[in-house]
């Protein structure tokens, strides 16, 4: 299997691991992350960390031999099928991190944007280099991107086609920390940051930032007037305001 799932804790955890082609996504690949995305739903986690094996990289991008010499249709319906994939981690009910520890370029830049969250090894590179092969990004990357780092940084990125650092992608905004250590164990801290709150309330929250996007101002507001009503009916909230007043640690039971 090139696709492994394994929980650490509380924390869902898939490795992409085809280590002699950088963790490239195959159209096998896709299948088989695609099937793994929907274990982790049925899984009682609290949040899910992506990243790839070995330390060169966390996914290279498509396989570039399965693009050649094929038709039309078959081409577009392969571009949809990743465009669902991905879209998978936005319908989770946890947050998701992509460790990203060496290589992320194409597909795998695209994989890690899907993401609620993105961490950088030191020795990460990022880009969508698709332009240099007469191409443009297919999995999400032309409407992730400009959404994370702005249009005009995005547009830089997919026209000239550049690698970036870790540093650099952390200026932009692109990931949200540069690590040092164990990746996964650097992943699995990250996630210990959230994780422990209730899970109705961050669902709620990260509906409403998601919406922050492709709706007015009017709207997004009554999207977040509608997601905090709901948070407050919850029990988690009792207990919340609860512990504040009696200035101990609030114990949530998603409820």
């Amino acid at each position: 299997m090139s696709v492994k799932l394994e929980q650490r804790g509380d924390v869902a955890l898939i490795v992409l691991d085809r280590q002699d082609a950088l963790n490239a996504l195959s159209f096998a690949i896709i299948a088989e992350l695609e099937k793994t995305i929907d274990r982790v739903k049925e899984m009682p986690v609290r949040a899910l960390l992506i990243t790839g094996a070995g330390p060169k990289a966390f996914c290279a991008g498509a396989d570039i031999k399965e693009l050649r010499n094929r038709p039309l249709a078959a081409q577009r319906q392969a571009i949809e099928h990743g465009q669902a994939v991905f879209a998978k981690l936005d319908d989770l009910s946890v947050a998701s991190i992509a460790m990203i520890n060496g290589y992320a370029f194409g597909g795998g830049l695209e994989l890690a944007l899907a993401c609620t969250f993105r961490l950088a090894t030191r020795n990460a590179k990022m880009g969508l280099p698709e332009i240099k092969l007469g191409l443009t990004p297919g999995y999400g990357g032309t409407q992730r991107l400009p959404r994370v780092i702005g249009e005009a940084r995005a547009m830089e990125m997919i026209l000239t086609g550049r690698t970036i650092d870790a540093e650099e992608a952390l200026r932009l905004g692109l990931v949200n920390r540069v690590v040092d250590g164990d990746p996964i164990e650097a992943g699995l801290a990250f996630a210990s940051e959230f994780s422990g709150y209730s899970l109705p309330a961050l669902k709620f929250a990260r509906e409403a930032v998601q919406r922050a996007f492709t709706v007015p101002v009017r709207e997004g507001l009554k999207i977040e007037a509608d997601v905090g009503t709901l948070a407050y009916r919850t029990a988690d909230a009792e207990e919340g305001m609860a512990a504040f007043s009696e200035k101990r640690k609030a114990v949530f039971r998603d409820e």
